[in-house]
């Protein structure tokens, strides 16, 4: 019997060239959301938001309540020296899957996420003015296949009184595109 390799191969590679995407096409465009406030994990009223959610491609990217259950990526909050915190889903416990990397570029100059070099298991400390790169927890595309969602933000504020920590952000939502760029990504 002759193997099928040499006709898998070649329909691959003419699919590829006809534009077949097994991540699908990027539909929304990247925008810089200029001012999110998320609350201390601790010492804040339980009902605030203390978490975010990257999205998916059914739900946008929102703040999220920890105590209502819902999904979400990472959480935030303060350290000893009033420095925001970054908790991963593994940071917290609560199975590994999002990840966090601090970067030195300027938010701007952050265009790709990389694919790799995340910290999963442990917080990350993001002082006022400095930059993250985030990635979501494995989330099914509308094609079926797994991946991730990525985002960069940085870190803006920090009410002390309050435990309020503000930041912008960028999230890519289109499922497993790595641009970091505002507009409608290529990667």
């Amino acid at each position: 019997m002759r193997s099928l390799r040499f006709l898998v191969l070649p329909g691959l590679v003419l699919a590829a060239g006809c534009g077949y995407d097994p991540l699908g096409r990027a539909n929304n465009l990247n925008v810089v959301d200029t001012l999110v406030s998320l609350y201390a994990l601790s010492g804040t009223p339980p009902r605030t938001p203390s978490a975010y959610w990257l999205g998916n491609y059914i739900t946008l990217p929102q703040t999220i309540i920890i105590q209502d259950g819902g999904p979400f990526d990472f959480a935030v909050d303060l350290d000893s020296a009033y420095r925001p915190v970054l908790k991963s889903t593994g940071a917290l416990r609560m199975g590994s899957g999002s990840g966090v990397q601090t970067s030195t570029l300027a938010f701007d100059s952050i265009k790709i996420a990389p694919g790799g070099g995340y910290i999963l298991d442990s917080a990350v400390t993001i002082p006022v003015g400095a930059r993250a790169i985030v990635h979501s927890r494995q989330s099914q595309c509308d094609t079926g296949i797994y991946t991730v969602y990525y985002a960069k933000l940085e870190m803006l504020a920090v009410d002390t009184v309050s435990r309020r920590i503000d930041f912008k952000i960028l999230v890519n939502d289109n499922c497993g595109y790595r641009s970091l760029e505002p507009g409608k990504p290529r990667h």
